[in-house]
């Protein structure tokens, strides 16, 4: 089992322990929700601790989009949940990486696929370099703001 799958388990049992049921219903959602994941496919796998960072990611991307539309629709009780329960997923998350260290990583992939091509990658390349940055940024950015960024590079 991976270290954050059962760090998540542990804060559960602190969950119900402190009666703090906001916290217990998000944690228990987040671990059916690896649970899910780890039985996805042709045969069941345990998920590595990247693995259990991009199910995080994604819930709460859920999180945030559905107190986006709650918030348009004038449901701002069940916005304010969403939040939160966005708020507790974050904590398990790394820090988001600020507006120039994803810049200095999309130039640290330019230059790696530029070393590889023998010339600077257009947008033809942005797949290669988006590969590259991927890896680097080690799911510490969003996958839409990486690709913003390496289209203002290239």
């Amino acid at each position: 089992m991976s270290e954050l799958k059962a760090r998540l388990r542990t804060d559960l049992t602190a969950a119900m322990k402190a009666k703090d049921k906001l916290r217990l219903a998000t944690l228990r959602m987040i671990l059916a929700a690896i649970q899910t994941e780890e039985v996805s496919g042709k045969e069941a796998h345990d998920l590595t601790d990247d693995d259990v960072l991009k199910v995080l990611a994604k819930e709460a991307k859920k999180r945030g989009e559905s107190a986006e539309i709650y918030t348009q629709n004038g449901r701002g009780e069940l916005a304010a949940n969403e939040h939160a329960e966005a708020q507790i997923i974050n904590e398990y998350l790394p820090t988001p990486l600020t507006d120039e260290e994803l810049a200095t990583i999309v130039d640290t992939a330019i230059a790696q696929v530029a070393e590889d091509l023998g010339e600077r990658p257009a947008m033809k390349q942005m797949g290669q370099v988006m590969k590259v940055a991927s890896g680097l940024a080690a799911g510490k950015a969003d996958g839409s703001r990486l690709s913003k960024a390496v289209k203002d590079r290239l």
